[in-house]
């Protein structure tokens, strides 16, 4: 038998022993699973999904197939199975690329998307969980400034509000290149990070209120049970860590900007942050947030404002939160070596994908642009050995 034969049918069994802790329960509309899911006997596996950079969306669809979107294309990978097998790459053909994924918890539509100009957008869509995909137009208004999103690309996947006044919006982070729309270094200080918004299932957006920190993009956005929304964001022009800032009107206004103390932004030492992933759980009654990004001292200085260093990329970790995002006393690391832009996925409740937390990711051996990763692994595995009442007790 070839060794790389050997090396295929090693891994499967790895993957069906971490997806045998798992008990499936009884399919639900709701998407929310019972905390115990996400514990149990700890599991991590890991596999390389293309040979390649790129992979920047993870969904589950409504029918628990985990979808990993190349984003710089229009390529896909489908797990049907809860990540134990990966149908080969497929194209969505909708024509074009460097777009974002988000899923109408409402009627379960896939949707991919980009701006296409400053009043319009494109859109791939799907209404059999990512089978086939049809292309359509929508509308884009501006914000307060006038500007439209130039770009939802290396973002965290969109999401449906599910609480709230809101309920049932579509919300997806979005990028601003200034007035010029120009990503060269010159305009990097007038960047700043946004939202784009829709009542009516993807055929209207709207711009949000500009995030209040200039410099900003490549973003994650999560909302709280209490129907607030968490804008988590990149920057790229101080030394330190992620921004945060809310919404308590579903994503049109973001309000109370602050660096966090615990969510780094790329390699610390350096101005110029790095893409990463964050969602909430979806457990009832816990507002448990994942947080992925790198975890290195190796950053440097650029030489010029807004200027890129990216040579230090490595050592991609996630961070877990038990109080909505206030303090985020739990980390990980996933991998120990080059690894760059990220993005999470969690699975969904009566398929075989629930209580997992998926983690698509750049990097490996051969380099941080070398190919893209999937990482599969639930809470007992982030918790190391502690027991969840350590951080859930006062919560």
């Amino acid at each position: 038998m070839k060794t790389n034969t050997i090396h295929k049918l090693a891994l499967i069994l790895s993957v069906l022993n971490f997806c045998g802790n798992f008990s499936v329960s009884t399919a639900q509309e709701s998407q929310n699973q019972s905390l115990n899911l996400f514990l149990g006997e700890p599991g991590f596996i890991t596999q390389t999904l293309w040979e390649d950079r790129g992979g920047t969306s993870l969904l589950t669809a409504k029918n628990g197939d985990v979808i990993a979107f190349q984003g710089r294309n229009e390529m896909i990978r489908v797990s049907k199975d809860g990540g134990v097998t990966w149908d080969p790459e497929r194209s969505m053909q909708i024509g074009f690329g460097n777009g974002n994924a988000i899923l109408d918890e409402t009627n379960g539509d896939l949707l991919f998307m980009r701006p296409a100009s400053d009043s319009t957008v494109v859109i791939g869509r799907s209404k059999d969980h990512g089978a086939t995909w049809s292309k359509e137009d929508g509308t884009l208004s501006p914000d307060k400034f006038g500007l439209s999103v130039h770009s939802v690309g290396s973002m965290q996947a969109g999401i449906t509000l599910m609480f709230g006044e809101y309920k049932g919006r579509l919300l997806m982070p979005g990028r601003i290149y200034g007035p010029v729309n120009s990503n060269d270094v010159e305009w990097r200080p007038f960047h700043y990070s946004t939202a784009m918004y829709s009542d009516d299932q993807g055929k209207t957006w709207h711009t949000s209120d500009p995030f209040p920190v200039f410099g900003t993009g490549e973003a994650a956005l999560a909302e709280i049970s209490d129907g607030s929304v968490m804008y988590n964001s990149r920057e790229h022009m101080s030394l330190g860590n992620r921004y945060i800032a809310w919404s308590h009107n579903g994503g049109h206004t973001w309000l109370n900007p602050y660096m966090s103390t615990e969510l780094y932004d790329g390699a610390r030492g350096s101005s110029y942050g790095c893409m990463g992933g964050m969602l909430r759980l979806p457990v009832e009654g816990h507002d448990i947030l994942i947080y992925s990004n790198l975890d290195t001292e190796a950053g440097r200085m650029p030489g010029e404002i807004g200027g890129s260093t990216t040579k230090e990329r490595e050592n991609i970790s996630v961070w877990a939160s038990f109080d909505g995002g206030k303090t985020w006393p739990l980390k990980r690391l996933v991998f120990k070596g080059p690894s760059a832009y990220s993005n999470l996925g969690v699975g969904r409740a009566g398929t075989a994908s629930e209580g997992k937390i998926y983690l698509l990711y750049e990097g490996g051996p051969e380099g941080r642009n070398s190919a893209v990763q999937i990482a599969i692994f639930n809470l007992s595995w982030m918790l190391d050995g502690k027991t969840i009442n350590e951080f859930i007790a006062n919560n």
